[in-house]
């Protein structure tokens, strides 16, 4: 049976960013992985897990603090319902003393939060200013074999995702497992005029 595809383009997080300030019924009725997918809500079923947990060396690295700093660890998995296997596996972490101003932003029962997680971080007065993206290809581990359920032999997609905000701190991180066999990557890059 084929899989729903999803076409992931760069061109999303502009997308995000520009319904930050949309009023909340609009938010509510498509996010990121409607506008990969082309499904609706409805068609959709997700799951989000939150952690508290410290910050390794990797993660002190790249937020530029110190190991052992308190992070809200977030996983995320949503899948067509007619479908037993997710999308992609999602991990991301936020820094916990920089979100924690907005106490609903620490409760997973209010996944999937309207607007994503650039709404998230604007309620606590954070502007995203880009977004890096770093992409590799290498063989799933067993763990990841059967939780995408991909057939044998199939590649995974690691994207690093990395957030900065206007003063060029990194406000998040993330790792998404894709699968190699349902997933495109898009880039587009726009050119300022002269």
């Amino acid at each position: 049976m084929p899989r729903t595809p999803a076409v992931r383009d760069s061109r999303r997080h502009q997308w995000e960013k520009n319904r930050v300030h949309h009023p909340r019924s609009e938010r509510v009725g498509t996010g990121v992985t409607e506008h990969d997918t082309g499904l609706d809500c409805s068609d959709l079923v997700f799951h989000a897990a939150y952690h508290h947990t410290d910050a390794t060396e990797e993660l002190a690295d790249a937020f530029d603090v110190p190991v052992g700093t308190p992070l809200l660890k977030r996983t995320y998995r949503t899948r067509h319902a007619s479908e037993s296997a997710p999308f992609s596996l999602v991990t991301s972490y936020l820094l916990r003393d920089l979100i924690a101003a907005n106490p609903a932003l620490l409760d997973p029962a209010n996944e999937p939060w309207p607007g994503g997680t650039q709404h998230q971080l604007h309620t606590v007065g954070i502007e995203v200013d880009r977004v890096e993206e770093r992409v590799t290809a290498r063989q799933p581990t067993p763990v990841e074999t059967t939780a995408l359920e991909l057939p044998c032999g199939t590649p995974v997609l690691v994207l690093r995702k990395t957030s900065y905000d206007v003063r060029g701190r990194v406000v998040e991180v993330g790792r998404i497992t894709l699968p190699g066999d349902r997933t495109e990557l898009l880039f587009t890059t726009c050119l300022e005029r002269w």
